[in-house]
């Protein structure tokens, strides 16, 4: 079936649902080679996802995930993840982890999805772990840890076992140098399905059909962004909302405040300056942020996104205002009490 599907893909022909049902069935099954699947995979990015394609591959994916059993009283509130899809290779510190943990002190619950690094020294998953936060919790331990402190980390590969039949064909996409539709996969297979989401993307041209994928899967409340940097004549790309240029976002529903970065007096600061390093150092980025230590642009760049966040969350209706409640959770110490409380709860 895959060698079928990519002479189609090679054609330029979309793929149809039931197609791509298929596909994933071949992908996550043990019959086809890691290059049958390599190829596949290098054709859909080569043709290019449709909105279509990417929000089947979404619900085919998510079908095969473990749900975390989820009380009444903890879905009844808004849950949000705050997730980049990583991929813009400029080694930022945790910026959308950070966010998480700002938002779970202002008593949101969040339900963060992640993995250990792909394209850069540490993921969300490292950082937490150098933190002292348990990171690969039992469906059961992570939906009792969302339920009292409103934080849990769902660890991606405990969650989708399926993905262990995909990864050889990844790594092969990766040796020759091809993306592939898994690299912006991840924020759409959150298995708590939280109903509000910030989502971070490296190109602009994704943010209106990732937008349209997450209210195809149900999501209420949701911002895609792609913040910019332009430095030595050439513009660069961030998975977040970047304090250093222009941000490119859609939102919805469409009756969302758009927000305005205009009155937020960000610091003058360089790429270099959001710059992380390995899973200790990132580690020590965050508690520095959250403890209220870091006062240049790593906090500016935590504030600005965390306000984005509050304005997903429904705590706020602007970025001046999201700004200030994020910066009052870090100066109160109410950061710091919470990131305590998940290092003292693992």
């Amino acid at each position: 079936m895959l060698i079928a599907l990519t002479q189609q893909l090679a054609g330029g022909k979309a793929l149809t649902d039931e197609q791509v049902s298929g596909a994933v069935g071949e992908l996550t099954g043990e019959r086809e080679t890691a290059e049958v699947k390599a190829d596949f995979l290098t054709a859909l990015a080569r043709k290019g996802e449709t909105t279509e394609e990417i929000a089947a591959f979404a619900r085919a994916l998510r079908a095969m995930s473990i749900a975390p059993p989820l009380d009444a009283e903890t879905r009844a509130r808004t849950i949000i993840d705050v997730c980049g899809t990583g991929g813009d290779r400029l080694n930022t510190f945790n910026i959308s982890t950070t966010v998480a943990l700002v938002m779970a002190s202002a008593g949101v619950s969040v339900a963060k999805h992640g993995n250990r690094a792909v394209t850069s020294q540490a993921g969300s998953a490292d950082a937490l772990e150098a933190l002292g936060i348990k990171i690969d919790l039992t469906p059961e331990r992570a939906a009792a840890s969302l339920r009292d402190h409103h934080f849990a980390f769902f660890f991606a590969p405990n969650y989708h076992p399926a993905f262990k039949q995909i990864a050889p064909a990844r790594r092969l996409c990766g040796e020759r140098g091809q993306r592939t539709i898994f690299n912006f996969l991840g924020p759409l297979l959150n298995p708590a399905r939280p109903q509000a989401q910030l989502v971070g993307v490296p190109r602009r041209e994704l943010c209106a059909p990732i937008a349209a994928v997450l209210q195809s899967l149900g999501v209420r409340r949701g911002m895609v962004v792609c913040g910019s940097v332009v430095e030595g004549g050439k513009r660069r790309y961030l998975d977040e909302f970047s304090t250093l240029g222009n941000n490119y976002f859609v939102g919805f529903p469409e009756d969302m405040t758009s927000p305005s970065s205009h009155g937020i007096p960000f610091q003058p600061a360089t790429l270099a300056d959001l710059a992380g390093g390995d899973r200790q150092a990132n580690a020590e980025i965050v508690r520095r942020v959250l403890h209220g230590e870091e006062r240049g642009p790593k906090r500016d760049a935590i504030l600005l996104n965390s306000a984005a966040a509050m304005i997903v969350a429904e705590k706020c209706l602007s970025f001046a205002a999201g700004w200030d409640m994020a910066a009052e959770l870090i100066d109160s110490g109410r950061a710091g009490i919470k990131l305590r409380e998940l290092i003292a709860a693992a």
